[in-house]
């Protein structure tokens, strides 16, 4: 029996009441975004207002698909997001194991720095990653969009803290069996790490997928632009045309909330794993 099913029917009535009020906040908004974008034009300002469109209708839609690049920025959005997710886990993880599990001079320092980079607003460094974006001529250009963001130094504190709670004796008895320490890392703690690593690979992922200020200085090109810039550029351009910023939104959101679902055992069991808490 779980803990769940032991619990008093008024505790458990209390609890699923809670999360359902806290799961129709979510909706709501999501809701209404939906029933503007299923509207005509003319009826999103309409009073009184109404949840249900009289008059569904995905024209917004048609338009937004057909007169905007949202394919494109989709695309790219795509591809920025596959990227840095996946530099980002190869090189918090080597980082983490490094500092984990080897003892050099100045390692508590380093560490230190990368606690305190986590402190630090991405908004500070803006400046100087753009001018060094410029020097290296990566302004407009993928490179320009992915690097500057694959430095989290949450993401290896969080690696860190799970390698430190795996035994030394698996190692060790891997180095009694001639295993090299790159083999240790990639053949051994990377498949322990699994759940920390798709924790990691998630958060990366939706952070970058939702980032709107690094591209939107970085990529002044409409053809290198990703969703949250272009949705922008939809918005400036449409001006109060709510039912087409509104579908331009759900159309942008879609892919997360169909990630997540997905995904969602590997997050639970990631944040479990790694003892990170919303």
């Amino acid at each position: 029996m779980s803990a769940f099913d032991r619990e008093r029917p008024a505790a458990r009535a209390t609890r699923l009441s809670v999360a359902l009020a806290l799961a129709l906040m979510w909706l709501l908004p999501l809701g209404w975004a939906l029933s503007t974008a299923l509207r005509p034009e003319a009826d999103t300002t309409r009073i009184p207002v109404r949840w249900l469109p009289e008059r569904p209708t995905l024209d917004a839609f048609g338009k937004v698909l057909g007169e905007t690049g949202l394919l494109t920025w989709f695309g790219n959005s795509v591809l920025v997001g596959v990227l840095v997710t996946v530099l980002t886990v190869l090189l918090a993880s080597m980082a983490a194991y490094g500092l984990s599990r080897t003892e050099f001079r100045g390692r508590q320092v380093l560490l230190w720095v990368i606690v305190a980079g986590i402190v630090v607003p991405p908004q500070v460094l803006i400046v100087p990653l753009f001018s060094q974006m410029v020097g290296l001529g990566l302004v407009d250009t993928y490179w320009g969009l992915v690097l500057p963001q694959i430095v989290l130094p949450a993401m290896v504190y969080v690696l860190k803290k799970f390698f430190d709670g795996v035994p030394r004796e698996l190692e060790e008895a891997a180095r009694v069996d001639g295993a090299s320490r790159w083999r240790i890392y990639w053949s051994i703690m990377l498949p322990l790490a699994r759940p920390a690593l798709a924790a990691v690979a998630i958060f990366t992922f939706v952070t970058t997928w939702n980032n709107f200020l690094w591209p939107f200085i970085v990529a002044t090109d409409p053809d290198m632009m990703t969703i949250p810039v272009g949705l922008a550029s939809v918005q400036s351009s449409y001006g109060l045309r709510y039912a087409q910023v509104m579908a331009g939104s759900v159309l942008g959101g879609l892919p997360l909330l169909v990630f997540f679902l997905v995904f969602q055992r590997q997050v639970v069991r990631g944040i479990t794993t790694t003892g990170v808490k919303g």
